[in-house]
């Protein structure tokens, strides 16, 4: 089962080819809340509700009538977070960015942590990922919007990743609602000057969907990404995802998120990305405004593109009062 949000208002629900309107719902944000209320399953709940009106889910995909497939109606309360090094090709790519001639790179030592210990036996909890933060809702852009690059970006390159949406229960218990494809957008010549600019590099748009898968993530995902200019692809990768391609479990990456409170409070949403083998960047490609990014996996339903948008430059002055 797939879930999509219209930007006007409305869930859509696919089974199978078939897309519907879930009746009395505008947001899917609301129909997990509902469900949690009511003690239900998402399908449970959305049976309960009677067939809707069918919608032609390409069509309204191809014009950019869907939004992120869940998002929160107060930005502030909408968390984008990820973790890194956490696939078993992803060490490589980050290692030549930050190689130490002395020996091993902090990456590579996350890696090997993480191929260690990243997945634990039932019951227990294996070593914490690499985490970072890329701000709140409003960081969070809609399939076919553009992914903005600020004026004082040095790059901006794409990272096609599995994404976890989660609601906080009313007892501060978070409750998964689904995976969505994600473009976890960076700025990776800024990480490449220093490590410690990861944190900065990271403070960029990501975008979601169009689709939400509801259930388990397949074990293994073959996905691909591809850079279009101009309507000709200039550059295309495979990338691979689910369990049997990470260093991680979900499960040990959700524990070491929300093992913080903060991350914990009623009815926040949270959007937590699982990482990456594949950039561009990494094979020397540069991007340019107007290139269109696109994230794809037959798991996941309709594939995700964005164009790349480079933000004009804004002067200001921090005031005093």
């Amino acid at each position: 089962m797939y879930l999509s949000q219209l930007k006007a208002g409305g869930v859509i629900c696919r089974q199978g080819e078939v897309a519907r309107l879930v009746p009395g719902f505008s947001s899917t944000f609301d129909l997990a809340k509902a469900a949690l209320a009511a003690k239900v399953s998402l399908a449970d709940l959305i049976g309960r509700q009677g067939e809707g009106d069918v919608v032609d889910l390409v069509s309204l995909a191809a014009s950019g009538k869907l939004d992120c497939p869940v998002r929160h109606p107060d930005a502030a309360h909408m968390f984008l977070t990820g973790t890194g090094l956490t696939h078993t090709g992803s060490a490589s790519a980050r290692d030549s960015m930050h190689a130490d001639t002395a020996g091993m790179s902090d990456s590579m030592k996350m890696f090997r942590m993480g191929l260690e210990g990243g997945k634990p036996k039932d019951g227990e909890w294996g070593v914490q990922p690499e985490w970072f933060y890329k701000g709140t809702g409003v960081n969070a852009v809609a399939p076919l919007d553009g992914l903005e690059s600020p004026s004082f970006a040095l790059d901006g390159g794409e990272e096609p990743e599995i994404a976890g949406f989660y609601v906080i229960d009313t007892d501060g218990t978070p409750v998964r609602i689904g995976f969505t494809l994600a473009n976890e957008f960076s700025d990776h010549v800024t990480e490449k000057i220093n490590y410690l600019y990861l944190a900065h590099s990271k403070l960029r748009p990501a975008s979601f969907g169009p689709e939400l898968l509801v259930g388990d993530l397949p074990a293994h995902i073959n996905g691909t990404s591809k850079i279009l200019r101009d309507g000709k692809t200039v550059w295309e990768k495979p990338f691979l995802s689910g369990e049997d391609n990470m260093s991680h479990t979900i499960a040990n990456l959700e524990y070491h998120h929300f093992k913080y409170g903060l991350f914990c409070q009623p009815g926040d949403l949270h959007v937590h990305m699982f990482g990456t083998a594949t950039l561009s960047f990494a094979d020397g490609f540069k991007t340019v405004a107007g290139d269109v990014f696109e994230v794809s996996a037959p798991e996941f339903g309709l594939p995700l593109q964005n164009p790349l948008v480079v933000a004009a430059e804004t002067p200001f002055a921090v005031k005093k009062i």
